[in-house]
């Protein structure tokens, strides 16, 4: 059977859902921090040579699942797996944040779009060298990162 138990907390400013950004690029200059459990706290070291990191984590606010939404960057259902929603089957989110500082069991993070008080699943460090994908396709999406930056949640995932 899996297992999977938080290992922290994410704190954040942005206190509801509404009106949230919709990705980190929309969060840029926002600051937040990781919390992670005391027994969790060794895991960090060695942690803060990078300059990026992912927090993958518990969207523990999505009361549902949908296996066709309609993403915030469009006007069309698409398949879940084809998008960022929150509901998803394991409501399981991911998002890059830029590294700031560690503090003891404190990682403070800059562009941080994750609500106030997430469970924190688990951190990996963004390593350039085996996770950027020059030559890449989005999909359905047309948005441009202007329009990305400015587009906030509403309530149609809660």
């Amino acid at each position: 059977m899996l297992n999977i138990e938080p290992i922290g907390i994410i704190h954040s400013p942005h206190s509801t859902i509404e009106d949230m950004p919709i990705q980190p690029k929309g969060a840029a200059g926002v600051e937040g921090y990781v919390l992670v459990d005391e027994q969790y706290k060794n895991g960090l070291q060695d942690l803060e040579g990078f300059s990026h990191i992912y927090l993958l984590y518990c969207f523990h606010k999505a009361a549902r699942t949908e296996l066709l939404v309609t993403p915030f960057m469009d006007t069309e259902t698409r398949g879940v797996f084809a998008t960022r929603s929150p509901l998803r089957p394991n409501h399981i989110g991911l998002s890059i944040v830029r590294l700031k500082k560690i503090e003891g069991a404190r990682v403070v993070v800059e562009g941080i779009d994750i609500l106030d008080g997430t469970p924190l699943l688990d951190i990996k460090p963004y390593i350039e060298k085996f996770d950027a994908v020059p030559e890449c396709t989005s999909g359905w999406l047309q948005a441009g990162e202007e329009e990305i930056c400015k587009k906030r949640s509403d309530t149609r995932f809660g």
